[in-house]
């Protein structure tokens, strides 16, 4: 157990980590950098995709414009074609949550923990993924960088959290996600706990090099982490860091 006592607000990652939809954003990008003139099979649409790959975490306005720089108009449209592609494609199919995940939520928040969902859709997203998963009763906040001011990988979302609600100190926070953007900004937040998901985006170093203090082969292995007092840095991230 540390010193600045038990951990009292978990920040979860959406896409990726509470839910399992990789495939679903990442046809989105494509479909909405195709109508920017990007299209497979070509270089273009290959770097295009490799950036989109690395800056999974952040703001979608942000990927689009690394893809389109210095021209804001084709990003914007670009973002727009992506979120009705992505909303299109969840009303359709729905959207799959995470094994386990409600029964983690339920777990923290029955211990007296705040969960909070952090994510790099828009607010208009978020808020049709909370309609279609009908987890707005399951979680105490969700955030998008439209409420903080920034996205991943800046620590605002979580530090919005934080003072939202009433959290004493940054250190009694846990941060989860499966991308190096995620890690990154539970770092730069002063979390305790930076958990990084081994099932979702991004590969162990790529988490591990972007500050996980813990790593978890299941969103299910939360609960013990962060109930259990074991906020120490784990021994196989220092060891891999050399």
């Amino acid at each position: 157990m540390t010193d600045i006592g038990p951990i009292k607000l978990v920040c979860l990652d959406l896409a990726g980590t509470t839910i399992g939809d990789i495939a679903t954003v990442e046809r989105a990008f494509a479909e909405a950098i195709a109508t920017q003139g990007i299209v497979p099979g070509t270089g273009a649409y290959a770097r295009a995709m490799v950036h989109v790959h690395r800056s999974r975490g952040c703001p979608k306005i942000e990927v689009f414009r690394g893809i389109f720089p210095g021209n804001e108009a084709q990003a914007q449209a670009a973002n727009l074609t992506f979120e009705r592609s992505y909303e299109g494609a969840i009303e359709r199919a729905g959207l799959v949550p995470m094994p386990g995940v409600v029964e983690v939520f339920d777990k923290l928040r029955g211990a007296g923990l705040h969960v909070a969902l952090v994510t790099g859709f828009s607010r208009t997203t978020l808020s049709r993924v909370l309609s279609v998963l009908g987890w707005h009763d399951k979680v105490d906040l969700a955030i998008c960088p439209e409420d903080a001011g920034r996205g991943r990988p800046w620590p605002d979302m979580i530090l919005h959290a934080v003072l939202r609600l009433g959290i004493e100190d940054v250190r009694q926070v846990a941060v989860v996600g499966d991308s190096e953007n995620d890690m990154l900004a539970g770092r730069r937040s002063g979390a305790s706990v930076v958990g990084g998901l081994m099932t979702g985006v991004h590969s162990r170093d790529r988490l591990v090099n972007g500050g996980a203090t813990h790593l978890l082969h299941a969103l299910a292995e939360l609960p013990e982490v962060v109930l259990g007092g074991e906020h120490n840095y784990d021994p196989q991230i220092a060891k891999a860091r050399g």
